[in-house]
């Protein structure tokens, strides 16, 4: 029964995990039907695989931490301009001054930012020492701003659906945002790191293999990646402008969102999948050798014969 109920679960996670890769790299054509949908996949995605990898009280920790942590200092932001810098979303419905769906796109694709940080860095389980507890979450807030550095450009600059006020010098987009963007995702993601700590899954005796569990995860990090390459690609090429004014060509913004993902997204995709075939082959070379020494040793009479 609990063979099947396992088998089950991963072939729904293997279906989301399609359905959330293929709405990433469609979302450009399909925006109208395609973002909702997308977040509706991922969200699904990160409550099912969550579970899965730490239980449902720790991943709902996590969502919680990140919606409460993320609309707080987002809404600050739109008030006094700290952390993020002085804009105003153009966006539907807001809690505040913030639109609903922020809060679980940060969810979302931090929590494939943080599985990917504990490819990395390391796994937080109870009772981790302050390197793993401290070193993942800041790994984890890079992930999450090189994501960012290839969005905010295409996404307020050329869709405009958030206005800089102040303007800025990456196509439109402050510094500033970019320091803040490290500020709040190590925040809620330090928060969780704490939990886990705490209240986590106890540590694993032996290497951790590679599993589907960190396949999937990996697979949508890289397609979040992927997407910038399709707006690269298939792109409007002309001439919008900031607020302040200044004018930019589409064609670099979306040339410069494909360079900085890949040597920022997909550069972190690559070292994590190493780091998993790594950790892979010591898990496997640890099986062999416990199996080797847990072997009976031969007698004389099996010699005999």
């Amino acid at each position: 029964m609990a063979a099947n109920y396992s088998r089950s679960a991963s072939t729904i996670l293997w279906f989301v995990t399609s359905l959330a890769m293929i709405l990433l790299l469609t979302k450009t054509f399909f925006p109208g039907i395609g973002f909702p949908l997308l977040l509706l996949a991922q969200t699904v995605f990160t409550l099912l695989h969550g579970s899965r990898r730490y239980g449902w009280r720790a991943i709902l920790v996590f969502v919680g931490i990140t919606l409460l942590v993320s609309n707080i200092l987002e809404n600050l932001s739109v008030l006094t301009g700290f952390p993020f810098g002085d804009y105003h979303y153009t966006l539907g419905w807001q809690l505040f001054m913030v639109p609903l769906g922020i809060g679980p796109a940060y969810a979302a694709t931090g929590y494939l930012a943080w599985t990917v940080a504990a490819l990395l860095a390391g796994e937080v389980r109870r009772g981790s020492g302050r390197l793993t507890t401290i070193g993942t979450p800041v790994i984890a807030s890079f992930a999450m701003v090189a994501w960012d550095l290839s969005m905010d450009p295409t996404r307020a600059t050329i869709q405009k659906l958030w206005i800089w006020e102040n303007g800025g010098g990456f196509f439109g987009v402050p510094l500033v945002n970019f320091l803040g963007w490290s500020l709040t995702t190590y925040v809620f993601f330090q928060f969780f790191a704490l939990y886990l700590r705490s209240y986590g899954p106890e540590p694993r005796a032996t290497p951790e293999p590679a599993t589907a569990s960190h396949v999937q995860s990996l697979v949508l990090y890289a397609a979040t990646a992927g997407a910038f390459v399709i707006d690269f690609l298939f792109g409007e090429r002309t001439i919008v402008t900031d607020a302040l004014g200044h004018r930019w060509h589409t064609g670099d913004i979306y040339e410069t969102s494909v360079l900085t993902t890949i040597y920022g997204m997909i550069f972190i995709t690559v070292l994590a999948a190493l780091n998993l075939a790594r950790r892979s082959g010591a898990a496997s070379a640890n099986l062999t050798d416990t199996t080797r020494h847990a072997s009976p040793a031969s007698t004389p009479a099996d010699t005999a014969a």
